[in-house]
């Protein structure tokens, strides 16, 4: 049984069963796959050699055409197309790499049954399982806070029947386990 975070006397500790450590990883994984851009088969090595977006000079550098990449990354104004393209191309891929960076770091926190961070790790875990929360509740479509309450408390994983009830357990767990990172980190103040 999961046991949520702590503040101890070496930083934010919480422990996990090996099933939740898989599910997370997996999880985590998954947003990592959302994240990373599609590369172009004709792509210039130069580009991407030196880091650059071989697409940033283009017009057409759209939003993601999903919705929970989308919510991962959304427009900068939603009234402004033309600013948020702006913002999209001089930013986006920059916000991705520090997604995928936390995402990634957090999914090497997951190789052992204890969960230790610090306080340069734990806001960066803190974002990984935010990001996880927002795919997730773009999957089972919640809006708002009636949304959210309608699969608040659902904790039974033998009655899971659907996907839906599965992500719904899935999302509440992902959900506990990031209020007790941040009731902790809000006790080290």
């Amino acid at each position: 049984m999961a046991r949520a975070f702590k503040n101890t006397m070496r930083g934010f500790s919480a422990s996990l069963e090996a099933a939740e450590r898989q599910l997370l990883r997996g999880l985590f994984e998954d947003v990592i796959t959302l994240l990373e851009p599609q590369r172009a088969d004709d792509e210039d090595p130069l580009y991407a050699l030196v880091g650059l977006d071989p697409n940033s000079h283009k017009e057409d550098f759209a939003a993601p055409s999903d919705r929970a990449t989308k919510r991962l990354l959304p427009d900068a104004d939603p009234d402004d197309a033309a600013a948020s393209l702006e913002f999209r191309r001089l930013s986006e891929r920059g916000i991705r790499e520090r997604k995928i960076g936390a995402l990634r770091e957090a999914a090497l926190l997951m190789e052992s049954g204890s969960i230790l961070l610090n306080e340069q790790t734990a806001p960066r875990f803190a974002a990984a399982i935010n990001d996880v929360r927002l795919v997730l509740a773009e999957r089972l479509g919640l809006e708002s806070e009636e949304d959210a309450e309608r699969i608040h408390g659902q904790d039974d994983w033998s009655k899971a029947e659907t996907v839906d009830e599965y992500l719904a357990l899935v999302y509440n767990f992902v959900t506990w386990l990031q209020e007790s990172l941040m009731q902790a980190m809000l006790k080290s103040l």
